[in-house]
């Protein structure tokens, strides 16, 4: 048992720093049967059959608003048990199948898996869509570029509410779509990294504030925030380090400063960990009132204005992202040495 173990650890290490590596080289593909595609796609359903019945039943009793408001609320509940349990049993058949045939074809499966959950380059990618839009383009081809990241409206942002938006998304995302699903899958392999995606994704497709989702939504934006409430924190201090060992383009100091003062300046309990390190590594100030489905949210803003935000920083934010993951893989994969060698030692190898 302690050798299989140890094997395990071996195999699942190799695969979590291929993973990485194979992310960074090649990045998401636009592939219609990637799988967190088809976990959104589960979603998607889900949310069409359950909405229609709550929208029915909230038809025949319009005089009892309190109930119709739990229906649902006990739907939303549905829509994620059942994501979850098939994301759950789907990915578990397909890792546990892989290394029952052979190590090897278990070991490549396993890179493929963690390959499809980390989302390193794609957050740059997408995000330096804007910059070159901005540099290249015209305002509107940079209001569409951001557009496609955040999920503020954004056509009526200047050239400074873009850039805002660019560098507040890679800060937020560099814990949602980088440092978490990381921790996550050193800890549980592709199955807990995927259970993280699929959290992460009905929380990015239904857990929105407005008339449509409050209640549908609300137990895939609150399982949100828990999952994520000790990943954003680890991210922060992870983003901290970053900033200062990442050259003359950031202040670790002010980072740090920042980070304690603004770290709350959010309705999330976790979205301002990462950007208010990142305001404070750059020296601007981010957040602030944004519009959403064509209504103002009243925001604080996160940082100071040491300076004016420009078109860099959108490449600065990505550069601090980049350091963040490295650190944190480098981290991650030592923690998964060390078990390792406990277990060399334990069995006596």
């Amino acid at each position: 048992m302690g050798l299989m173990i140890k094997t395990i650890i071996e195999l699942h290490a190799i695969a979590l720093v291929a993973g990485f590596f194979l992310d960074l080289i090649i990045g998401d593909p636009h592939w219609l049967y990637h799988p967190v595609r088809l976990i959104g796609l589960l979603i998607s359903l889900c949310e069409k059959f359950f909405l229609g019945k709550s929208d029915k039943t909230e038809s025949d009793s319009r005089s009892d608003d309190k109930k119709a408001d739990n229906t649902r609320i006990f739907f939303g509940v549905l829509t994620v048990i059942i994501v979850l349990v098939v994301t759950f049993l789907v990915v578990s058949a397909i890792v546990f199948w892989s290394y029952y045939f052979n190590r090897y074809l278990g070991l490549a499966v396993e890179v493929l898996l963690t390959y499809f959950i980390l989302a390193t380059k794609s957050l740059r990618y997408e995000s330096m869509k804007v910059y070159k839009a901005l540099n290249t383009g015209t305002l509107d081809d940079a209001r569409k570029a951001v557009s496609m990241i955040v999920g503020r409206d954004t056509e009526n942002l200047s050239e400074e509410g873009v850039v805002k938006a660019a560098v507040e998304t890679v800060a937020e995302n560099t814990s949602d779509g980088v440092i978490a699903p990381m921790i996550f899958t050193a800890i549980g392999g592709p199955v807990l990294g995927f259970l993280y995606k699929a959290v992460n994704t009905m929380d990015s497709m239904i857990g929105y504030k407005n008339d449509k989702y409050l209640y549908f939504g609300r137990a895939a934006a609150k399982l949100d925030d828990f999952v994520n409430f000790l990943p954003a924190r680890i991210s922060a201090y992870f983003m901290i380090f970053a900033a200062y060992i990442g050259g003359k383009d950031y202040d670790g100091r002010k980072a740090k400063d920042i980070f304690k003062r603004d770290r709350f300046n959010h309705a999330s309990p976790n979205s301002a960990q990462t950007e208010s390190v990142c305001a404070g590594a750059l020296g601007v100030r981010l957040a602030g009132d944004a519009s959403y489905f064509g209504k103002i949210v009243k925001k604080p803003f996160i940082g100071d204005a040491v300076r004016s935000i420009e078109r860099e920083d959108i490449k600065r934010a990505c550069r601090l992202m980049y350091i963040t993951a490295f650190l944190c893989m480098i981290i991650c994969t030592v923690i998964l040495l060390a078990v390792w060698e406990v277990c060399f030692f334990v069995i006596g190898f």
